[in-house]
């Protein structure tokens, strides 16, 4: 039954000239569910400033699976699709910027990042990323979790995050960690 009444509502929307755009899960981590202990292949700092978010934002757009972010990069460059994607989001989170983490080597070689935070509505997982330099060799798994532990310890009674379907390698990183779906949305345009 649900299914039949989003179809018509997507129905009726292109009839408008709308297309799909993305579907995007909705996840969520709950209290009780276990975090990974550190494996120790990384290490964790706050991020400095906001300049090395930045920097780091950019490089992370290099290679995206993440729908929004590729039609940003189509209309402008990384580090200006990273400055939009800061301003219009991440300078607004009501959390302290010190759970930001950044992911390391041993040497200091930055592999990631990830920005646990509060929204107007939910403990979240901001953004999370891996370097392009630095993909495929499960950092992933790391950084969720370092991100999951930092807001765990705030007591909070879930972590919200989302990911596009079509990010296989995200949205299995989050089914890893024991975030669980809980709903979809779907994203139409008229571009």
């Amino acid at each position: 039954m649900a299914r039949r009444v989003v179809e018509d509502r997507m129905a009726a929307l292109e009839r408008t000239g709308a297309r799909l755009f993305v579907e995007r899960l909705r996840l969520e981590w709950r209290p009780g569910t276990p975090i990974a202990e550190p494996s120790g292949r990384l290490t964790f700092r706050p991020v400095r400033d906001t300049e090395e978010i930045l920097s780091l934002m950019t490089q992370v757009l290099d290679g995206t699976l993440d729908a929004h972010s590729r039609e940003d990069l189509a209309r402008m460059s990384a580090r200006e699709a990273a400055v939009t994607h800061y301003e219009d989001e991440l300078a607004h989170y009501r959390s302290p910027q010190d759970w930001w983490r950044v992911a390391t080597l041993p040497d200091g070689e930055p592999v990631g990042f990830v920005t646990p935070a509060r929204n107007d509505y939910n403990p979240i997982i901001g953004y999370l990323a891996v370097l392009p330099a630095h993909r495929g060799n499960g950092y992933i798994d790391d950084i969720l979790a370092e991100g999951t532990r930092v807001l765990a310890a705030q007591d909070v009674p879930r972590i919200r995050a989302a990911t596009d379907l079509g990010n296989a390698p995200m949205a299995n990183a989050f089914r890893r960690a024991g975030y669980v779906n809980v709903e979809r949305t779907i994203n139409m345009t008229w571009k």
